[in-house]
């Protein structure tokens, strides 16, 4: 006689199965609906295949299409299967590699076959038959089954089917790990952790579809074989799939490269890869929000200060950096190499040297010059500080990733008893900064991660702190999105995170705020006590706009280019119907830039209807129209970017109404 399981439901029921049952006999158990929507389940909070056996008393959960994110991933795991199933189909001696689910779908890296002595990669072409390819598999419902195979198994038969990529890959996974597989039916496998759903059918065919190629190096290492990956996006049904294809449809038309290069903001090129040529206009628009947030971190009462760009390796590796952060540092040596035929020599002797990646280590450096009080806390000091960091050629995208950046990057020494007050002050001016930008926020708190330093009682105390904060500045409610995130806290500390929301529903992390006693430590910062002693400071790293070229390409993303007034480059664009009206146009756009409004003018001979197209394109916010008539009356037709209708008025009513908008926010009464 079989031995009988207990197996607890969520609804606090228990059921006895016996010995071999799997969470699918369950749910067939419970009912034919129920078997029917079941996709896979959780057994003691781990989620697992419906077809694992139970191996003694369990709690059971099982996981349907209402389950949406453990649904999703799981969808778009077995989306990217297939796309590696199908590819196989169509295009023989094409070697597999893996591929993962991601945000909004999933893909697969593939080594393309081999015709005639040369690999032919895939290309777009390729992908409508794929697409067909991948909706014939999961129309066959093939069952996707699980096996535990032997590492020297594996291997042997990665090997035999000239499958190079996946028999290194299984060669190097840890000795005590079970390898598995999943069978697509009976004819196609690949190694794979798992979960999966039960068979191909459980996809909507019409759920997915593949958005591109591009290259990728084996495990991400550009001295690898370069592969093809396929990328798509995958769904539970149609309709999330119609929408978000609308939303990628409205990301494309807000895409802050495209909007740059036609508003002529920015560029970049493989001169100086990752790294932006500003334009004037672009330079502009940088500027302001520069200043608007040297008057933001003046009311903070914070100073301003300047640190260098290169500093000696000892500081970093004191730092910590050079041990941790080495592989994204530029190092240069502080000698001037000898030059060969074979390029710079640099002698074993040479003292290296590092751009910095960021400005932690020298804002210590000042708080160490001179002897600091308590009287003298708190500190706080802000940098916009030019920092470079080596990321990956492939990483690179335009504003948002890239490896010369300028962060607006804050430290505040306090003691103590003074960090709930300065964490609550910087959560209110960063709810200012980022309303006066028109966005809403949700404010989160990450808690310790598994691999810390630091015990129980300090992390207790750090995430106390940063919580009690946001609840003094009454933050910490549903109306700010808070939320709690386990385990994703930094090794150190656990720190607040502020994620925007743009007009088309994205989320952006962007400002932080983190308390670090590791950092004042390892650097040896100290202030004299009240007590005549040496005491450490708890360092605050605080930023809101993170880095200005990350936080511009959101605004031109979120505003889709048309920035508000304060903020465009160009605020106005005087032009003329007939030439006659050429010189009562420049009094105009005089008028208007010694008002402080930022105004061109446009007399070509052109129709007017031409002009008003070409600046609509460039986003400038208001077209001041005038003729003959405009100019014997001292009047403009102002035109509105976005307004259906012009409106006529004085010459002194367009200079109040454009000299009020172009006013920065906090500037306004």
């Amino acid at each position: 006689m079989s031995e009988m399981f207990k197996i607890s439901l969520p609804d606090g029921s228990i059921r006895e199965m016996p010995e071999g049952s799997t969470p699918a006999d369950v749910a067939a158990a419970i009912g034919p609906g129920l078997a029917k929507a079941a996709l896979a389940a959780k057994i003691d909070g781990e989620l697992v295949d419906l077809t694992r056996p139970f191996t003694g008393d369990a709690a059971l959960a099982l996981v349907t299409s209402r389950d949406e994110a453990e649904a999703l991933d799981l969808a778009r795991h077995d989306f990217a299967h297939v796309l590696a199933e199908a590819v196989q189909a169509l295009f023989p001696g094409t070697q597999i590699t893996f591929g993962p689910s991601t945000d909004d779908g999933f893909y697969y890296d593939f080594a393309p076959p081999v015709i005639d002595g040369k690999a032919r990669p895939f290309t777009d072409e390729d992908l409508p038959a794929i697409e067909a390819e991948m909706r014939r598999i999961i129309g066959a419902d093939k069952p996707l089954r699980r096996e535990v195979w032997s590492r020297e198994q594996l291997i042997s038969r990665w090997k035999q089917q000239g499958e190079s990529f996946k028999a290194e890959w299984a060669a190097e996974l840890p000795g005590d790990e079970p390898l598995t597989v999943y069978w697509s039916g009976d004819d196609w496998l690949d190694m794979c952790r798992g979960p999966h759903l039960p068979s191909t059918g459980k996809l909507d065919p019409a759920a997915f579809k593949l958005t591109r190629v591009s290259g990728a190096y084996w495990r991400g290492d550009q001295k690898n074989a370069m592969l093809s990956r396929i990328y798509g996006t995958g769904w539970l049904n149609k309709k999330q799939l119609a929408e978000h294809l609308t939303r990628l449809e409205e990301a494309a038309k807000r895409d802050h490269r495209k909007l740059g290069n036609e508003m002529d903001l920015f560029h970049l090129q493989h001169e100086a890869h990752g790294s932006v040529f500003w334009h004037p206009k672009g330079y502009v628009i940088y500027r302001a929000l520069e200043d608007y947030m040297r008057r933001a971190i003046s009311k903070a009462d914070c100073k301003e200060v300047k640190t260098p760009q290169v500093m000696d390796a000892r500081q970093w590796e004191q730092s910590g950096h050079w041990g941790k952060y080495r592989e994204n540092m530029f190092v240069i040596p502080d000698e001037v190499p000898n030059t060969e035929d074979d390029g710079p020599i640099i002698s074993d002797d040479a003292q290296w040297m590092a751009l910095k990646p960021m400005n932690c280590p020298a804002h210590v450096l000042i708080f160490k010059q001179g002897i600091k009080s308590y009287r003298d806390l708190p500190l706080r000091i802000v940098e916009n500080g030019c920092c470079h960091r080596n990321e990956p050629h492939g990483a690179l995208h335009g504003l948002m990733r890239v490896r010369q950046f300028t962060q607006d990057d804050g430290h505040i020494f306090c003691r103590e008893d003074q960090i709930v007050g300065e964490v609550q002050a910087f959560c209110e001016m960063a709810d200012r900064v980022y309303k006066d930008f028109g966005f809403t926020y949700a404010i989160k708190l990450a808690l310790r991660p598994d691999n810390r330093i630091g015990t129980d009682e300090q992390w207790d105390k750090a995430e106390a702190e940063l919580r009690d904060a946001v609840v003094r500045a009454g933050l910490a409610t549903e109306e700010y999105g808070w939320e709690e995130l386990p385990g994703e806290g930094a090794f150190y500390a656990p720190k607040l995170e502020w994620h925007l929301t743009d007009a088309i529903g994205r989320t952006w992390q962007v400002g932080t705020i983190q308390s670090d006693r590791m950092l004042p430590e390892r650097l040896d910062a100290h202030y004299i006590g009240e007590d005549g002693e040496k005491h450490r400071p708890v360092m605050l790293h605080r930023a809101i706009f993170g880095s200005y070229e990350r936080f511009i390409g959101i605004l031109i993303e979120h505003f889709a280019g048309k920035l508000p007034v304060w903020l465009a480059p160009v605020q106005a664009v005087v032009a003329t119907i007939v030439s006659d009206a050429d010189g009562y146009a420049a009094d105009v756009a005089a008028k208007l830039k010694a008002a402080g409004v930022r105004v061109e003018t446009d007399l070509r001979n052109e129709k007017i209807n031409y002009k008003v197209r070409e600046h609509s394109l460039k986003k400038v916010p208001h077209l001041l129209v005038v003729g003959k008539r405009e100019a014997e009356e001292g009047t403009v037709a102002v035109r509105t970017l976005g307004a259906e209708h012009q409106k006529v008025m004085s010459l002194d009513e367009a200079i109040a109404l454009l000299t009020n908008e172009a006013l920065a926010p906090d500037l306004k009464a």
